[in-house]
C-alpha cells in the first residue's frame, strides 16, 4: 500500500537554519519552505543571506535574512531578537553553520584550532541556548545539529573532527536536559556530500572515497535536507538524543 508521507505540521512553523546562504544549509531551508515553514536565512555573508532569503520568499513563505557570525554572542543575540520581533516564536533550529581550516595536527596553528571550534561548536552552543530559552516558554521545539562522519576522526582535520564530535556530545546532552521542557534535540552526521567544497577534492582521493561507499555515489544536499525534514516533523515526535547517519553506508573517510 502506498501512503503519502504527511509533513503538514511543518506549515506555519518558524525555522532558523544557520549557514544557509548556500550549499547544504540552503537545501535544508528550501526543503522546509517547500512544506510551508517560514525561514530565517543566516549566513556570515549579508549579501548571500539576503539573496537566498529573497529566492525562498518566492516559494510563498515569509523569510528573514540575518548576517550572523554564530561564534559571536552579540550577533547571535541580535539575530534572535529580530526573529522574535518578526514572529514572536521559533519552532525549529538547524545548527548547520560550519567551517574547515585543515592541516596536519603536528603543524596546526592555534588560530586554526580556535576558529573552527568557535564556529562549529561554540556557535551551536550559543544558538541552541538562545533557541531553547524561546522554545521552553511554549514547551515545544526541535533542535537539529549537523555533525559529520568526520566526528570519528579524519586525517588532516583534527580541529574539524573534534568540533563535530563535540556537536554530538552537546546534542545528546541537550536531549536529556531539554526533554522535560518539551524540546527535542538530535544530530545528523552526513558522509561524503556533493558540495562546492567536496568538488575541490583531488580526483584520486574522491575515487578512493567513492569506492568505500556501499551505495556507490556521493550524497546530495537534498539527502541531508530530507533527514532534517523528518526529524523536524511530528513523525519524529518520539525521537530525541539520536544521531542520524546520512552517508550511503560508508564507515569512514
Amino acid at each position: 500500500m502506498n501512503t503519502k508521507v504527511d509533513f503538514s505540521d511543518i506549515k506555519g512553523q518558524v525555522a532558523l537554519v544557520t549557514g544557509s546562504g548556500q550549499g547544504i544549509g540552503k537545501a535544508i531551508a528550501e526543503k522546509l519552505a517547500a512544506h510551508g515553514a517560514h525561514i530565517v536565512i543566516s549566513d556570515v555573508n549579508p549579501e548571500t543571506a539576503r539573496k537566498t532569503a529573497d529566492e525562498i520568499a518566492g516559494m510563498g513563505v515569509e523569510t528573514l535574512s540575518a548576517a550572523c557570525d554564530v561564534s559571536s554572542k552579540e550577533q547571535v543575540d541580535n539575530m534572535f531578537q529580530k526573529i522574535l520581533e518578526k514572529w514572536g516564536k521559533l519552532d525549529i533550529l538547524v545548527n548547520n553553520a560550519g567551517i574547515t581550516m585543515d592541516g596536519l595536527f603536528i603543524r596546526m596553528k592555534e588560530e586554526q584550532w580556535q576558529k573552527v571550534l568557535s564556529v562549529n561548536l561554540f556557535g551551536v552552543f550559543l544558538c541552541s541556548q538562545a533557541a531553547s530559552n524561546i522554545m521552553r516558554k511554549v514547551r515545544k521545539g526541535t533542535i537539529i545539529s549537523i555533525s559529520s562522519i568526520a566526528a570519528h576522526g579524519n586525517p588532516g582535520q583534527a580541529n574539524y573532527s573534534a568540533s563535530k564530535a563535540g556537536v554530538i556530545g552537546l546534542s545528546n546532552t541537550l536531549a536529556r536536559e531539554l526533554a522535560p521542557l518539551g524540546i527535542r534535540s538530535n544530530a545528523i552526521a552526513p558522509g561524503f556530500i556533493r558540495t562546492p567544497m567536496t568538488d575541490k577534492i583531488p580526483e584520486k582521493h574522491r575515487e578512493r572515497i567513492l569506492a568505500g561507499i556501499p551505495l556507490a555515489r556521493p550524497g546530495e544536499p537534498e539527502d541531508v535536507a530530507n533527514a532534517v525534514l523528518f526529524l523536524a516533523s511530528d513523525l519524529a515526535s518520539y525521537i530525541t538524543g539520536h544521531v542520524l547517519d546520512v552517508n550511503g553506508g560508508i564507515t569512514g573517510l
